[in-house]
């Protein structure tokens, strides 16, 4: 499985960004699919994640300002990011587990190559 992420860029604080995630072959409903963040020098942390119809998880930092989803016909995932902020700065991962409920970053199998989101203020 290969994800391409894609969608980052530059911008301003307030302003809002969907990430995609699109996989090379079709994404098991019993898999978990999420998208992580980091910083330079900085563990890699949770922003949402989702699996098997559950309801989403979502980082504290995020909650109320983001939103995950997935398009099977696609196979895409997505992230929609609303009110932004500069501490949201970081590279965003897509990920894929091939168990449900994973939450943990080094639990995942897959990992597209990351996208650069910058907020300026």
């Amino acid at each position: 499985v290969q994800l391409q992420a894609s969608g980052g860029g530059l911008v301003q604080a307030g302003g809002s960004l969907r990430l995609s995630c699109v996989a090379s072959g079709s994404i098991s409903s019993l898999n978990s699919l999420a998208w992580f963040r980091q910083t330079p020098g900085k563990q890699r942390d949770l922003v949402a994640a989702m699996s098997n119809g559950d309801g989403a998880v979502y980082g504290d930092s995020v909650l109320g300002r983001t939103t995950i989803s997935r398009d099977n016909s696609k196979n895409t995932l997505f992230l929609q990011m609303n009110s932004l902020r500069p501490d949201d700065t970081a590279v965003y991962y897509c990920a894929e587990a091939r168990s449900p409920h994973i939450l943990r970053p080094d639990e995942y199998d897959y990992w597209g190559q990351g996208t650069l989101v910058t907020v300026s203020s």
